[in-house]
């Protein structure tokens, strides 16, 4: 078996460069900056700069800074943070040709958002747009079931209320 680098913590760590979907570039590469492994963000500062990442097509950069907020954040927002960062996984997996695990993601991610907030009318802290995100998952999803092509702007949502 391979040994893995691990950080201080025992945690599994890649230090391959990676694309701009997140897949390993080989070793000695150019790839994207890389989210930092200890990034701690306050919730507003997470949701500027995730949006920011989105924004510039970058869905699995903006996943791994929604999930520094879940792993950080405080147990009773877990499924907030979960939900974000799975929707951002459901994007890449778009940007990398993957309807199914674009599929997966996004349902799992619209199911803890639903779950955070049942009834739609609550607002969710930081402003985050629970139902512009739910209604605009659905719309992906629709248009994976049906194969038709997602073009690179229907991936940028917004995460709060504008």
């Amino acid at each position: 078996m391979v040994e893995r680098p691990r950080d201080e913590a025992g945690r599994a760590r890649n230090p391959r460069p990676r694309d701009r979907f997140g897949r390993p570039l080989p070793v000695g590469s150019v790839g994207v900056p890389r989210i930092p492994d200890d990034l701690n963000l306050l919730p507003q500062q997470t949701l500027s700069y995730a949006q920011q990442l989105l924004d510039d097509g970058l869905a699995f950069n903006a996943h791994e800074v929604l999930e520094a907020a879940w792993k950080n954040g405080p147990f009773a927002e877990r499924m907030l943070w979960q939900g974000l960062a799975q929707y951002a996984v459901g994007l890449t997996h778009i940007q990398r040709d993957n309807p199914k695990g674009a599929r997966t993601l996004l349902t799992r991610a619209v199911t803890r958002l639903r779950a955070y907030a049942p009834d739609p009318g609550t607002p969710l802290p930081y402003g985050i747009d629970s139902a512009g995100l739910i209604a605009h998952a659905e719309t992906l999803l629709a248009a994976l079931e049906r194969g038709t092509p997602i073009p690179a702007d229907r991936l940028m949502p917004h995460l709060r209320i504008r």
